[in-house]
């Protein structure tokens, strides 16, 4: 029931110009506040500036980490990193080409911090010096079912490729691997849903859901 939604968005298509009293406030954005707000931000953002997001953003990103191998300028990375800004990850690490499909972020990667790493080598010299385990999914053998497995708080959730799945360097890499459990015929699930999923289980298990 709608009333019983917590945090209802009724902007979903953006706002006009402000009505009423002008707003002060240096995160407000004179033009948005001119021309109306159709940008892909929840209400709490409306008329803000990018900057102004990005720095409230920065004070608040849960400790986990996104990375996603780029062998094949796999269209799902858009999405994936969409995702990543919708739970707050602290930062999306591309691993391999350092350029990607960005139309299905809608915009988002602008408000996320992104790093890119030639090499999966690259990422674990990162991993290593901040002290943050990696964690691998991907469905092969000895991974952990993700519904009875406890993700680290701080740490680094390593996606593969559409398809392929993560490479054999990048299973070698990781400290700990997890899968989702299906029950129908298909091999795997689409990379950007399990992405989604698999960062749900994340904030499920660690994030103030007060702060959401």
């Amino acid at each position: 029931m709608l009333e019983d939604n917590p945090h209802p968005e009724a902007t979903t298509w953006g706002v006009g110009p402000w009505q009423g009293e002008r707003p002060t406030g240096d995160h407000y954005d004179p033009e948005l506040l001119d021309k109306g707000d159709s940008r892909n931000v929840v209400d709490k953002y409306r008329y803000w500036s990018m900057d102004a997001i990005i720095e409230d953003l920065n004070t608040k990103r849960h400790p986990f980490h996104v990375a996603i191998e780029n062998w094949q300028h796999d269209l799902n990375i858009g999405s994936i990193v969409r995702s990543a800004n919708a739970f707050l990850a602290d930062t999306v690490h591309i691993v391999g080409r350092k350029r990607w499909n960005r139309r299905g972020a809608m915009v988002t990667d602008r408000y996320q911090r992104v790093l890119h790493h030639p090499t999966i080598e690259d990422l674990v010299a990162y991993a290593t010096t901040h002290e943050l385990p990696i964690v691998a999914v991907d469905n092969v053998e000895g991974s952990h079912p993700i519904e009875t497995t406890t993700l680290p708080r701080d740490c680094i959730i390593l996606f593969g490729q559409e398809g392929p799945g993560l490479s054999p360097e990048a299973l070698e890499a990781a400290d700990m691997a997890v899968e989702i459990t299906q029950f129908g015929s298909t091999r795997s699930l689409n990379a950007s849903a399990a992405a989604a999923i698999i960062m749900h289980r994340w904030v499920m298990t660690h994030a103030d859901l007060s702060q959401s």
